[in-house]
Parts: structure tokens; sequence; C-alpha cells
């Protein structure tokens, strides 16, 4: 097929057309006239030149248009069949390329070719998206994150479909539709979307009791991650790696941040939405864009059939995880994105992830939610594609050799050639099976009637439920409480408050009497039937907590600094030296566009004016103004809510001597922490951007009643 020509010198440019003169938009914005030859031809999609397109055919300059104009024809029917029907679920994405490199041999689990050769790297594809929202809906939606990764390996396509959570809400994959009927937006008022605080989602939940582990975790901080980078990602469910001998291995699969982990909170991600929608995907393309390429640890738990036997829970049972401390995960290689896609249509859209695409060596469980999952998603992607021969797009392609017998269908790009198009034939044509070399599934012995049942094993709705709340520190826990108050206040039907809240007393009684008090319940209900008694032994599990599990560093973050006229250059020189020397970055907030003159005349330019930078876009910020412009600054309000804003959301503050008055005026002054530092202080600027590092001052956000829907935690 013939690649449309490109000029790279004028990549950052565009062309336009005035009549017969062909101009050149210059970076600045200025148009220059240039000679024809110097572009590219425009041409229909058959490849015939094309002389006007600024005019359709017509009779007279006023008459009416002429049938044969196929120019005008072609160009309004590709227009007009542009959208593709957008992904039922995980419609909002964005995606990226990469590599992924192994770390050592894994031959002794697995014959699959990706693990046998360390320091090998394999192209893949990553996409990231949302669940329940549409494609225009926002980036910081409380929701589920699509964490899919697909591997173009040497025996072809590995797609891992997980999410930024390692368990799901349903055990079997026929309520998958219902699911996502519930928290989709109702049929008759199409709303709400992007969001399940809703009576038809908390119904279903309340309804379903198995989905009460799930419910711990999206109510969590989880849901509301701060970017792509600063996530995990899971396969959720449990696969076999299988090796040379036959033998198989149990296996759960974890994606590690290098930057470790970090989420917004809830007000500022309200906050985010309005100021920048597209938060998490300006954020993976700047971080790409500048050498700062995202990186995550590809990390196993590997288990055999005595470990699922002993296990305290059903390891096929896709609501449970198996705690990092009971079986630590084991490193195996490295993901690294290093390139945006060309083109987001032609590579983030029609990417088609299968969980059914796996290479000889890596095999399924009967996960009940898997088995339904690899029957789904072949039809998923002929519909969204429109054809059988998606895998002919150069995003789905395999880019190891391959070879078959599929022909013809719509868009078909390459069919078999000769006279045979079957196998076996005795022509001597044409690709054969191999014994050795191709897929074999692991010879598993299966007993049983057939019915349509639900194993015992997988009773038991709370205990993980449990597990999980008290293994978030004392503010995670409030931001449950304040989560699960917030999506149950807009639900209008009281029994769905109530059933909800019954299933919370199953898991902490606390956490349930705190919700339903914020709901104004007279009287608490009694707790839910349960099939299986919450237990209470299960141990505080520190790897599910994301304080816990946080950076520690400021590197891969972003500063936030609002300058004024009159700004100490060799102040902000140094700070922003520090920030850089942390593998960090900053912007420049100024109250006009532009930017700002230092106190020695020099202009700094800035990234934002006040009004369109506010401090919810960045994961600290600093003050840097001048007794000369202070007057001024104290009259915007929204120079105000920049510094109230960081106060209230727990980041670290820092400001030069001029900008006390603003602390001041934004109501911050009197309630001074660790967090609020003089710069540059006794200690230097870098102790201050070493600070920067834990993030948030969680200490204050009982002070501020951020997210305070709940007395303190037990201890743990």
């Amino acid at each position: 097929m013939a690649k449309r020509a490109t000029n790279p010198s004028t990549r950052q440019t565009s062309t336009a057309t005035i009549h017969d003169q062909t101009l050149l938009r210059g970076e600045g914005g200025e148009l220059h006239q240039i000679a024809e030859g110097d572009v590219p031809v425009l041409t229909t999609a058959q490849g015939g030149p094309v002389a006007d397109d600024q005019n359709t055919l017509r009779v007279g300059p006023r008459g009416p248009l002429v049938v044969d104009d196929f120019h005008f024809r072609e160009k309004v029917f590709h227009f007009d069949h542009e959208r593709i029907p957008e992904r039922v679920v995980h419609a909002r994405g964005y995606g990226a390329h990469g590599f992924f490199e192994t770390y050592e041999s894994l031959a002794a689990y697995t014959k699959a070719d990706i693990f046998q050769r360390p320091g090998e790297k394999t192209p893949t594809f990553v996409r990231f998206s949302t669940v329940a929202g549409n494609k225009g809906s926002a980036d910081l939606a409380r929701d589920v994150r699509g964490f899919a990764v697909k591997f173009y390996t040497r025996q072809g396509n590995w797609d891992l479909v997980g999410n930024n959570i390692p368990v799901f809400f349903i055990q079997d994959a026929i309520k998958f539709p219902d699911l996502i009927h519930a928290a989709k937006q109702d049929p008759d008022r199409d709303f709400p979307q992007a969001q399940t605080a809703h009576d038809t989602f908390w119904d279903f939940i309340s309804l379903t009791p198995e989905s009460m582990n799930m419910v711990m975790w999206i109510m969590s901080d989880r849901t509301i991650p701060r970017s792509f980078r600063f996530m995990e990602g899971f396969g959720v469910h449990t696969f076999r790696l299988v090796n040379d001998k036959g033998e198989s291995t149990f296996v759960k699969f974890h994606w590690k941040p290098k930057l470790g982990l970090q989420s917004v909170a809830w007000n500022e991600a309200v906050k985010i939405n309005g100021a920048d929608p597209d938060f998490h995907r300006r954020d993976l393309w700047h971080a790409i864009q500048g050498g700062d390429f995202p990186e995550w640890e590809l990390q196993v738990q590997l288990f055999d059939q005595e470990f699922a036997d002993r296990f305290d829970f059903d390891v096929l049972d896709p609501t449970k995880i198996i705690p990092e401390e009971i079986l630590p995960p084991k490193p195996i290689g490295r993901l690294v994105l290093d390139r945006m896609p060309d083109n987001f249509f032609a590579e983030t859209e029609q990417v088609a992830f299968m969980t059914q695409n796996v290479p000889p060596g890596i095999d399924f469980s009967n996960d009940p939610l898997l088995q339904g999952r690899n029957f789904s998603y072949l039809d998923t992607q002929l519909k969204r594609l429109g054809s059988p021969n998606f895998t002919h797009l150069p995003i789905n392609a395999p880019k190891c050799p391959f070879a078959h017998f599929q022909q013809d269908g719509h868009m078909a790009m390459h069919n078999p050639v000769g006279r045979v198009n079957y196998e076996p034939n005795s022509f001597g044509e044409g690709p054969r099976e191999s014994p050795t070399r191709g897929f074999r599934p692991f010879a598993a012995e299966e007993h049983g009637i057939k019915a349509r049942l639900r194993p015992e094993s997988f009773a038991d709705h709370y205990s993980q439920a449990r597990q999980f709340y008290i293994s978030q520190t004392p503010p995670e826990q409030r931001h449950i409480a304040a989560a699960l108050t917030f999506e149950l206040s807009k639900v209008e039907t009281p029994a769905i408050r109530e059933r909800t809240v019954a299933h919370l007393l199953n898991i902490d009684e606390t956490l349930a009497t705190t919700v339903g008090q914020k709901l104004g319940f007279k009287a608490m209900p009694k707790p839910a039937d349960a099939a299986v008694p919450t237990r209470q032994d299960l141990e505080p599990s520190p790897a599910l907590s994301i304080v816990e599990r946080g950076p520690k560093r400021f590197e891969g973050r972003k500063l936030g600094i609002l300058v004024t006229d009159g700004v100490d250059p060799t102040l902000l020189q140094g700070l922003t030296a520090a920030i850089t020397k942390e593998k960090a970055v900053f912007e420049l907030i100024a109250p006009k566009v532009g930017g700002v003159t230092a106190a020695d005349g020099t202009w700094i330019k800035a990234q934002h004016m006040i009004d369109g930078g506010p401090s919810v876009l960045f994961d600290a910020v600093a003050v840097l103004t001048s007794a000369a412009a202070i007057d001024d600054l104290l009259q915007e309000a929204t120079a105000r809510d920049f510094v109230a804003d960081a106060f209230q959301h727990c980041k670290f503050i820092g400001y030069d001597a001029s900008a006390l008055a603003l602390l001041e005026k934004a109501g911050v002054a009197d309630a001074l922490d660790e967090g609020v530092v003089a710069l540059p202080g006794e200690d230097g600027l870098e102790a201050f951007v070493a600070k920067l590092g834990k993030l948030r001052v969680w200490g204050r956000e009982p002070s501020v009643k951020l997210g305070k829907a709940s007395p303190p935690a037990k201890s743990r």
C-alpha cells in the first residue's frame, strides 16, 4: 500500500492554499509563499493529483453542484465515515510505543520465546484508559484504569490486557453486560457518564456482594491516579506458564512503576477536570517528548498447585488477590515507553487487544471471567473495526513472520498467493502446522457435571475487602469513607443506600457507621447476610497502600512556581536548578500571559497565567514575588486560590518573604506547618526540594477538612 508523501523539513509547519498561491505557515504563524515543487502534490485516495481543493464542481458561479465531482464525493464520503464505533468500555484511552527488556531466562517455567534470553528487547504498544466514560469524557473521573500491553514477540503477539486494580467486580463473565449496563449512563436519560455516583450502579452493587472487595479498591485513591506513570498495572487473572516439558506453573502479572505510586485528592480531581480534562494525556505526552521515559517493572507471583490448594482463597476467583507479603513478586523484566504514536486514530484508536492472544508457553487457567473474556474479545474487534482483517492494520499486525490461509473479507490487504488456499494439500504449497513449535494447551484433566455452577470456594465476599481497608493508612481510610459518602449521597433510592451500608457492616463497623451517619441514617441496618463470615485474622498488607508505596522522592513530578515582576532572579535560578537536579520539572505561572520582568531587568517567560495554571496541576508549588508587585497580586482571587488550594490539598508550599502577605490573604499564614517553607531557608533550596519527595503533608488534612469523613483509623 502506497505511503503518503511527507517532507521532514516541514513537519513543524502547515501549508495553506489561497487561490493559486501555495503558502507555508511558519512556527510563528506567519504565511510565506513558496514554490509549487517544494511541497507534495495533494491527491485523491487513488493517487490522482488535485487541481482545486477549495471549490466544488458546479454549473456557473452560483449554480447547482454536479454529480461527477469525484474528488468532492470521495472527500465527503471519507469524512462521513471517519468515526468508528467507540469501545463499549475503555473508550477514552491514550497509548505509547516502547519496549520490554527481559532480565533473565525463565526457561525453567516457560517456553515462551520472549522470556528466554536476558537483555533481549521486544517492541510493545501500551494503551491506558478509563472504563466507564465515553471517548470525550475527562481524564480524572473516579474510575478503574485500563493497562493493556501488546508485546510483538518472535512467536506472535501477546496481549496482557489488565487494569490498575488486581481484582474485579464479578466472578463470572455472564454478568459483565449487567455490570457495564448498570455503570454506564441510564438508557432513558443518557446520564450520568464517566462516574458511578448514581442509582443503577449501586443498585447492581448492593445486589452483588461478590463486588465488595472491588468496591473498597474503587472507592480508594487508586481510581484517581496522578498520572499513568505513577500507577500499577495487573493482569488480574491467574494464568499459566508452561515449559518445554509440558510442566505448568501458575502466574499472576504485576506492573510496578519506577517512579512509585501517587494519586490526587478528590477535591483536586474535580478541579483538574475543569482546568485540564486532558491532564493524564498531557502528562504522558510531555514526559515522553521530554525524554523522561516512563518505566515499569514486570513482576510475577509464581506458584504451583500445592500452594493453590492451601491458600486461603481460590486462585481462580478474579475478586481475590494473593497478598505480596505471602507470595513476594519476582522481577522478570522492564517496560519502557519511549515514543508517542504518529497518528492517534491509526494506532491508539485502532489497536485491538485480546486476552486470547498468547504465545506458546503462556496459557490460561479456568478463571471463569478470563474464559469469558477469551470468548468475547474477537466479536468486539469485528464490531469496532468492521472486518475480520483488523489484524492487517499495522498496529495490530505481528512483527514476526506469519503465514495462514485466511482470505478475502472487507479491506483484505494480503491474500494467499498461488493455487492453494487450504490445508492439508498435496501440492506442497503454503504453511503447515508444527507440533514442536506451535501452541499446545496445558494438558489439564477436567471432570464434573455440565451445569451452571458457582464454586463454594468463591463464597467469601468480605474478608479480603476488610483486609484491603485495614491495610490503608488513616488518610486513605478517610478518603474511602468520603468517597462512599459522596457516591451514595447521589443515590436517590433509600433502599439502595441501606443495602450498601449493610454490606459495609461486614467489612468494618466504623467505616459503615461513619458513612451511615453522613448519609443521615436514623438507625443502622442489619449486616447483610453473608454466605461466609468475615475473617478477622487476615493481617494488613502494606503493599496495598498507595502512601506506603509512594516514591519518597520528587523525580518525575512537577513544581509550579508563581512569579511576579521584580522576582529575585538568583532565588528563582537556584530553585529551578535544584528541581532539575532532582530530575523533576517546573513551570512558571505569571499574572499575565507571557511572563515577568525580574529584579535585574531580564525577561522571564512563563508557561501559564494564573487563571490557566491553578495549583491543582502541580505536585508542589512555590510563590516568588516582590514587594512592588505583591499588592496587585493580593487583588487576584485566582492567586489566593492558588495558595489556598495547595494548602487544602496538603501540598508543600515554598514562599519568599514578600509572598507571606499572599499566604495571609489566603488564610494559610495562621496554620503554617512543616510543609509551608520560607525560601531560601536556613538549609537551602536543595533541602526544600528534598522535602518534596513526601508529596503530601497528611498531618494537615484533618485541619483543612479535606476528606474528613471518619474518625481516626484504628491502629494497625
